[in-house]
């Protein structure tokens, strides 16, 4: 072609949850089969829709008005309830107009990103969750600005680290964060969370909250940024595929905090609004059941029953793991990951698992080399075990480890897998 047409940022775009798939896919064409521990969908992973949620969207497909467009910034009915909801926490007050439906969360942060100025920053954890990291790399070609997430410390985040990273470089914007965390499941206490605010109040900034596994908290009712933001201006992002869980419906909202009470950041919300309009609109038949499914007296128990499920699984994993002496393993607090640290020095780039199958083991040994040591780990695994584990690597940190989720509901299979990734390290590391 007569000249280059590739953004600058595009190759720092990297999902690990989805890449190590294409390995995993060449390594089954090989003839190994493969465990997949990759991946937040409860649905792939064995869980049942409740029936009375079903039975809600089974209604609704009756309705003519499932299946037509909506308005651009989504049901106006729907808009009002989830707003009412805003408002009854107290803290800052929403209408309906402050509330954005997108086509799942991954769409609103894409969005989010792209029309954040150029050479304008966002400041985030590390380890850092893909999608808004590599939406925040691909704007343009620089190093990213994090701050640690320590792993001893049962994965606390640096404030002190933040506040100077704010203060040193003017040209961040805004602070981002998810929480409950992935994939740390770290949930932010209530003074962590109002320091972040009060760094963004004094330095005018302000704050992306990504809260898609709020309700899915194992210590208690996790703090929503609402209740707690005063006049900062901030975006929360909000859906029902990790609660109902619904992930095929592609169904999340933004929550719009103080657009009013900044010039600067009405301009950038309305952006947000003209940019969905280009789509027009997000899909109808999900949103017409989020008043139905939230406003059920039954959907505080179902909440309630999740997130005691994934918190008894993460119990399974510290016992299995625990007897490994060359691991950290602070227990999360909420949504359904476990992240796994292997303590400094324990891996290198000589270790490998025996693999019976040649094919198999010809693929594993052409793409170890050069590549972080956990990924090396993670490859091997795949490899020798036919399990597969997202790299710890794949979320911007220099911590090498590995995210299993909690989420496989055939009990006798999950606690099987969890035993042989324990065995294999055992094997890997001697």
């Amino acid at each position: 072609m007569r000249s280059s047409i590739v953004h600058e940022g595009a190759v720092n775009i990297n999902y690990e949850i989805r890449h190590i798939v294409e390995v995993g896919q060449r390594l089954i064409k090989s003839g190994r089969s493969m465990t997949w521990e990759n991946i937040g969908d409860p649905i792939q992973m064995g869980e049942k829709v409740a029936p009375w949620i079903r039975a809600v969207v089974r209604d609704l497909l009756e309705q003519e008005v499932a299946w037509a467009y909506c308005h651009s910034r989504g049901i106006l009915a729907t808009r009002e309830f989830l707003a009412g909801e805003v408002n009854k926490r107290g803290g800052a007050q929403v209408t309906a107009d402050d509330i954005l439906f997108v086509n799942g969360i991954a769409d609103a942060v894409d969005k989010i990103y792209d029309l954040i100025r150029k050479d304008a920053r966002v400041v985030m954890p590390s380890p850092s969750y893909s999608t808004h990291l590599s939406n925040e790399s691909k704007r343009g070609s620089y190093e990213n600005i994090t701050f640690p997430l320590d792993p001893q410390n049962g994965w606390r985040p640096d404030l002190d680290e933040l506040r100077n990273l704010v203060k040193y470089n003017p040209q961040v914007v805004a602070i981002a964060l998810v929480n409950p965390d992935n994939p740390t499941g770290m949930v932010y206490a209530e003074s962590e969370l109002r320091e972040m605010v009060a760094i963004a109040a004094k330095y005018g900034l302000f704050i992306i909250c990504d809260e898609i596994y709020t309700h899915l908290n194992f210590t208690g009712r996790a703090r929503h940024l609402s209740e707690i933001i005063g006049d900062v201006p901030a975006i929360a992002l909000r859906g029902i595929s990790k609660e109902y869980p619904w992930p095929g419906a592609r169904c999340g909202w933004i929550e719009i905090l103080n657009a009013r009470k900044h010039p600067a950041f009405a301009e950038y919300v309305k952006a947000l609004g003209t940019a969905k309009m280009l789509e027009v609109c997000a899909t109808t038949l999900p949103q017409l059941s989020v008043p139905l499914v939230f406003g059920d007296a039954r959907y505080p128990e179902h909440l309630r029953t999740r997130a005691a499920k994934f918190a008894a699984r993460a119990e399974e994993v510290a016992e299995i793991f625990g007897a490994l002496p060359e691991l950290l393993l602070p227990k999360p607090q909420g949504a359904f990951y476990y992240p796994i640290v292997f303590k400094d020095g324990v891996l290198n780039g000589r270790q490998t698992l025996p693999i019976d199958r040649a094919p198999t083991r010809e693929i594993v040994e052409s793409i170890v080399q050069g590549v972080a040591d956990d990924k090396r780990f993670a490859y091997y695994l795949m490899g020798a075990e036919g399990i597969c584990v997202t790299p710890l690597s794949g979320f911007h940190t220099p911590l090498n480890g590995f995210r299993l989720t909690l989420l496989r509901d055939d009990d006798d299979l999950r606690r099987a897998t969890f035993r042989r990734i324990a065995d294999a390290i055992a094997r890997y590391v001697k």
